[in-house]
C-alpha cells in the first residue's frame, strides 16, 4: 500500500518521454471544462411526462437493475442488491439523499444475452407505466450493446444507464450528444479496452514494434463482461495500433483454431514474432508460460508475452507464477518464464495484500456498482428543482439528460475512500499498472498509464537483455542462429588471440620504453647556474623568534627537525633551495625513477617539487611557502584562529595525506607539524615527503640521541616504528595516521605537542 501511495505521489519524477500524441483520442476534459449542456436535451421529452416528484413534493425514483441472475458472474442481481442499499444508505447518513426521495428498485435477469435485455428493459418500463429513472447494468458487452442504444429512447429525454463495464470501444467512443450511439451511456467502472490498447499503442511506438501475435481464448475472462470478452479485447487493441506503418500481426485465436499451447507456440509464434499478446483467464496464462518455458523462449530474452488481466485473479495475487495444487518443477519453470511476462492490470488490483484478503476476486466492479450510485445521487440532488424552503417543487419530472450530464466531469470520494473523477464524456478516469516479476519472484511495477492526461509515468522498466525485437534472432530452436565451419572458428579466434597478445606485448613495451625515456630525460635536473638568488631578508612574522634567519623559508629534507632553505627564483619561480652536504651522488635506477615520480606529482596540497641539483654544489628545489609552517603558526599566540580556519588546516591535510597514499610515494614517514607549510593564501601543505635516499646528505645532524631535536622528533613517531629494527625510512601508512592524530591534537589544543595539562615532560 505504502509503494502504492509513493508511486502516485511521486510518479511523475519517474516519467519517461512517450509521444501520445499518435493516439487515435486525445484526453477527455474533466471537472470544470465540460462543455455546456447541449441543445437537444430537452428536445425529446416523451409526450406522457413521467412525475418523479407528486404534488406533496415527495419523489420517487424508478430504479431498473438489469444484470445477469447467475453467481458465475462476478457482478450479479444477488450482490447489486446489497451494493446498491449500501450506497443509498450512505448516501442518506451523508445527507446527500433527502428522506423526501424514495428509491423504488426493481430487478431483472438480463441472462447475459443481447435478447434478454430487450425484455427485461420493456418489463421495467411496463411496471412503471413507461417511465425510469435510471438503469443499473448491464455487465455483458453485447448486452450492453443493446441497452446502451435503447437509452436515449426511454422516459422523459432518455434514461441515465451506469454501468461498472462498458469496455469495448463503442462504449467509449464519443457519446455527449443526442445523436452519438451511446448517449446517456456512463462508465462509472475503472477498466476499459481503450485504454489497456493505447497502453499498448504508447509502447509499440517507443520500442519500434511492428509484429506481433494474438493468443487469446475467446470465451475467457467472461466472468466479468460476457461472452468472447478476450476476442472484443483483442479487437480494441488491434483498432488503436491499426495505423502503425507495417504493422504485421496474427491473429490467434486458441479456441478457433482447436490448437493446444505447445503447438500454438510452435506453429504461429515461431522464430518469426517475438511480441506475443495474451489473453485467457490467469490460470491459462500460467500454462501458457509453462509452455513457452519448455520450448527454450524465455532464457535469452527473444519472447516478451503482454498479458491483459481485468482483474488480479492469480492464487497468490503478487506472485502469478505460484500454484499451490502444481508440482515445484511446473512452479520453478512458472517463476522463470513469468520474467519474461509483462502483465497490464489495474493500478487498484496490485494491492496485493487485499486482494489476497478478498473471498471473492474483482470487487473493482462491484465498487463500480456502489461508485455509479453514490455518483447518481449527487447528480439528482442537482437536477430536481427545490423552492425558496428546499423543498422539492410538486408535479416535476426528471429529464434523463440532464441528469447524466451531471454525471459527467463529476469528482467524489469512491467506495474505496480513493477520489473519482469522472470525464467529460461520461468515463471514469483510472490509472493502468505494468508488472514484471522480479529476481524474488514477485509482482512489481514498472509503469503506470494515467487515462486522464493520457502519460505514462513511473518508467522503471529493466529489460534483462536489453530493448526486446518483435523478431527473435535466433528463435526458440536456434534455427535461426547462423552456423560457422568449426575450423574456420578455430582459426579465427587463434588470429584473435595472437593479436591481442602481441597487442597486450607492444603495449607493455611501450610502456615501459616511455617510462625509462622519461627516467633517463630527467626532467627533475637542475642546473645550478639557472637559480637566481635573493638578497638577505628577515621572515615573516608568523614564524617563531627561534626560527627567523635570512633568506630562509620552513622546510626539511631530513624529517628531523625544522631546518631553513635559502630562497630564490627558477625559471621566473620563487622557490626554496636546500642545501645538501657537496660529495658526489651516485643514483641508481630505483633512485632516479623515485625523482621522476616526485616531480610528476602534483596536488594543491603537497609542496612542489621542482628538481635537484645533484652536481656540487648538491641542492633542491621545492615551492615557497611565506607563512612559515604549521607549527610556528600554532605557536604564535597574535594569531588567531577560528574553527573554520582550523578545520580549513585540518581539510587541507586530510586531502594531501590522502593524495600522498595513493602515490607511488605511498606514505610519509615524517609527517609533524614542522612539516606542514602555509602559503600566501593560507592554504596548507605537506612537505619533507619522499627522497628519503637523500637524508645521509643533509647538513643537520640527524642521528645524535644526545640532542634534544632529536627526542622532540619523535613525538609524532607511532609506537610501533619506535620498537622497529631496521627502523623504515619511508615509514608507514598506519605510521602516518597516528602522527596525523598527533598534529589533530595540536590544532585542536594550541599548547604543543603532547600537551599533558599541567605535567611537564621533557621529551627523551
Amino acid at each position: 500500500m505504502f509503494l502504492l501511495i509513493f508511486l502516485l505521489l511521486f510518479g511523475n519524477c519517474l516519467a519517461l518521454e512517450f509521444n501520445n500524441s499518435i493516439l487515435l483520442t486525445p484526453p477527455w476534459g474533466l471537472e470544470g471544462s465540460c462543455s455546456p449542456l447541449p441543445k437537444t436535451c430537452g428536445a425529446h421529452n416523451n409526450e406522457r411526462p413521467c412525475y418523479t416528484c407528486n404534488s406533496t413534493g415527495d419523489c420517487t425514483v424508478y430504479v431498473a437493475v438489469v444484470l445477469p441472475q447467475s453467481d458465475f458472474f462476478i457482478v450479479n442481481v444477488e450482490r447489486a442488491k446489497q451494493i446498491l442499499r449500501d450506497a443509498e444508505n450512505r448516501s442518506r447518513a451523508l445527507q446527500l439523499l433527502s428522506s423526501n426521495i424514495h428509491i423504488n428498485y426493481q430487478y431483472y435477469d438480463d441472462g447475459c444475452s443481447q435478447d434478454m435485455v430487450s425484455g427485461a428493459i420493456v418489463k421495467a418500463l411496463t411496471a412503471n407505466d413507461g417511465c425510469l429513472n435510471v438503469m443499473f447494468g448491464p455487465i455483458c458487452e453485447y448486452a450492453l450493446a443493446t441497452a446502451g442504444r435503447m437509452a436515449k429512447y426511454l422516459a422523459n429525454d432518455g434514461t441515465p444507464l451506469i454501468t461498472p463495464t462498458a469496455f469495448s470501444l463503442d462504449f467509449t467512443n464519443k457519446k455527449t450528444d443526442y445523436s452519438d450511439e451511446m448517449y446517456l451511456l456512463i462508465n462509472a467502472g475503472s477498466v476499459d479496452f481503450r485504454s489497456y490498447s493505447e497502453f499498448l499503442h504508447l509502447l509499440m511506438d517507443r520500442y519500434g514494434w511492428r509484429k506481433l501475435v494474438l493468443m487469446y481464448e475467446k470465451g475467457q475472462q467472461m466472468e466479468v463482461g460476457g461472452p468472447d470478452t478476450c476476442y472484443l479485447f483483442m479487437k480494441s487493441l488491434i483498432y488503436e495500433i491499426q495505423f502503425i506503418p507495417n504493422l504485421d500481426y496474427v491473429d490467434g485465436d486458441i479456441n478457433l483454431l482447436d490448437m493446444n499451447y505447445s503447438v500454438f507456440l510452435q506453429e504461429k509464434v515461431g522464430v518469426k514474432y517475438g511480441i506475443i499478446l495474451t489473453c485467457a483467464n490467469q490460470q491459462n496464462i500460467r500454462e501458457i508460460v509453462i509452455e513457452a518455458a519448455k520450448l527454450n523462449m524465455i532464457d535469452r530474452g527473444e519472447y516478451t508475452f503482454l498479458n491483459f488481466e481485468l482483474y488480479n485473479n492469480a492464487t497468490k495475487p503478487s506472485s502469478p507464477w505460484y500454484h499451490e495444487n502444481d508440482t515445484r518443477e511446473n512452479n520453478d519453470l512458472a517463476r522463470r518464464g513469468y520474467q519474461s511476462v509483462y502483465t497490464f492490470m489495474p493500478l487498484r488490483e496490485t494491492n496485493f495484500d487485499d486482494i489476497d484478503d478478498q473471498t471473492q476476486r474483482g470487487s473493482i466492479f462491484l465498487d463500480g456498482l456502489y461508485d455509479g450510485m453514490m455518483m447518481y445521487v449527487q447528480a439528482l440532488n442537482q437536477s430536481l428543482k427545490r423552492d425558496e424552503t428546499g423543498q422539492f417543487l410538486p408535479n416535476q419530472t426528471l429529464n434523463g439528460c440532464q441528469v447524466a450530464y451531471q454525471m459527467m466531469g463529476r469528482t467524489f470520494v469512491g467506495m474505496s475512500g480513493e477520489k473519482v473523477v469522472m470525464n467529460c464524456n461520461g468515463q471514469r478516469t483510472a490509472q493502468y499498472a505494468l508488472l514484471n516479476v522480479n529476481s524474488t519472484g514477485h509482482f512489481r511495477i514498472v509503469g503506470i498509464y494515467s487515462t486522464s492526461d493520457k502519460t505514462v509515468s513511473n518508467w522503471t522498466i529493466k529489460w534483462p537483455f536489453g530493448e526486446p525485437s518483435d523478431t527473435p534472432k535466433c528463435g526458440f530452436d536456434m534455427s535461426k542462429c547462423p552456423t560457422y565451419d568449426k575450423v574456420k572458428i578455430l582459426l579465427i579466434c587463434l588470429i584473435f588471440v595472437i593479436l591481442l597478445g602481441m597487442t597486450i606485448v607492444g603495449f607493455i613495451l611501450y610502456k615501459q620504453f616511455k617510462l625509462r625515456s622519461e627516467i633517463e630525460a630527467k626532467a627533475w635536473k637542475v642546473n645550478y647556474n639557472d637559480i637566481l638568488f635573493l638578497p638577505a631578508k628577515a621572515r615573516s612574522s608568523f614564524q617563531s623568534t627561534a626560527s627567523i634567519r635570512t633568506d630562509i623559508d620552513g622546510f626539511s629534507i631530513a624529517g628531523d627537525k625544522q631546518l631553513y632553505a635559502t630562497i630564490g627564483f627558477y625559471k621566473s619561480i620563487r622557490v626554496a633551495v636546500k642545501f645538501l652536504q657537496d660529495v658526489k651522488i651516485d643514483l641508481s635506477r630505483q633512485e632516479l625513477y623515485e625523482l621522476k615520480v616526485m616531480k610528476d606529482l602534483s596536488n594543491d596540497n603537497l609542496v612542489k617539487f621542482y628538481g635537484a641539483c645533484l652536481d656540487i654544489p648538491n641542492c633542491i628545489l621545492t615551492e615557497y611557502c611565506p607563512k612559515g609552517s604549521l607549527q610556528d603558526i600554532l605557536e604564535n599566540e597574535q594569531v588567531k584562529l577560528d574553527w573554520t580556519f582550523r578545520m580549513s588546516l585540518i581539510m587541507d591535510l586530510v586531502r594531501g595525506m590522502h593524495y600522498l597514499h595513493r602515490s607511488p610515494i605511498k606514505s610519509h614517514g615524517a609527517l609533524k607539524s614542522s612539516n606542514c607549510l602555509v602559503d600566501s593564501r593560507f592554504v596548507l601543505k605537506i612537505a619533507d615527503f619522499g627522497l628519503n635516499f637523500l637524508r645521509v646528505y643533509t647538513t643537520e645532524d640527524l642521528f645524535n640521541i644526545e640532542s634534544h631535536s632529536y627526542w622532540e622528533r619523535q613525538l609524532w613517531t607511532a609506537p610501533e616504528l619506535l620498537n622497529a629494527n631496521p627502523f623504515p625510512p619511508g615509514g608507514t601508512q598506519k605510521g602516518d595516521v597516528y602522527s596525523f592524530g598527533i598534529i589533530m591534537h595540536e590544532i585542536i589544543m594550541r599548547q604543543g605537542v603532547f600537551y599533558l595539562g599541567d605535567q611537564y615532560m621533557e621529551p627523551k
